[in-house]
């Protein structure tokens, strides 16, 4: 059921046929190709791109987060009654989680894989599949954000609106070429941190960034595990129905 009510996010299926394809194409072609030196802490060193390599990679990563956190926070926030229903029917609660914790992991794998597919079309990477895993990260962190978003705030609006910003800073903050100061240290507490360092590596470094990428899936687990408290809090078990039950009927 969490397959099909994303299949009929038919906004979303548009923008991973259309958008990013558009998006990655302009990137590339329109933004100046000269070259351009840049810390890559992931290496320990200056590492030299193209500069529309370099912001396609960061564009990557801004449209598959916003497309699969916007993917997730709608179809958990339309689906909150329901699911509701469905705890307080008996139905487990782990059960859920674990469906749409599923649902994620393909979700932003497929998404992840079109995408880097997509870049390989314009420039040579160093190595395609750690581009992929950076951007299947990346796009699981906001997943998971989505999510917590969906069992947090009371609008629909807002939670899509803060999906949308929280990104556009997020990795707007780490492009070299947009911002100057992209080494300094605050840009490492940023949600997408890890998988942006990873993906530059991918594209312009030999190295292999693991501490960067062990940062990113701690993103993800931390997100998901607020997720997760905040929808036990809101989501009764039914155990405690018959206590209810029985004071209710005392009272009366």
């Amino acid at each position: 059921m969490a397959v099909i009510e994303h299949a009929r996010n038919h906004l979303a299926l548009w923008l991973i046929a259309l958008y990013l394809p558009f998006w990655l194409t302009a990137i590339y072609f329109i933004l100046p190709g000269h070259r351009v030196g840049f810390v890559l802490r992931a290496a320990g060193d200056t590492v030299w791109a193209q500069g529309n390599e370099l912001t396609q990679i960061t564009g990557a990563i801004n449209a598959v987060t916003q497309i699969v956190g916007f993917m997730m926070f709608t179809v958990t926030f339309r689906s909150g009654a329901f699911d509701r229903r469905l705890a307080l029917a008996g139905f487990p609660r782990g059960h859920l989680v674990a469906a749409k914790t599923c649902v994620l992991v393909a979700l932003s794998t497929v998404i992840a894989c079109y995408t880097a597919a997509l870049m390989t079309l314009f420039w040579d990477q160093r190595r395609t599949w750690l581009l992929a895993l950076a951007l299947l990260l990346a796009a699981m962190t906001y997943g998971a954000f989505g999510v917590l978003l969906a069992t947090s705030v009371r609008g629909e609006l807002e939670g899509m609106f803060l999906v949308l910003m929280i990104s556009i800073v997020d990795v707007g903050l780490q492009n070299p070429i947009a911002n100057h100061a992209a080494g300094n240290d605050l840009i490492s507490m940023l949600p997408t941190y890890g998988a942006m360092q990873t993906a530059s590596a991918a594209g312009f470094s030999s190295v292999v960034p693991y501490s960067h990428l062990a940062l990113q899936l701690t993103w993800f687990a931390v997100l998901s595990a607020l997720g997760l408290i905040v929808f036990h809090r809101n989501t009764r078990d039914r155990t405690a129905l018959p206590a209810a039950y029985g004071n209710s009927r005392r009272k009366s």
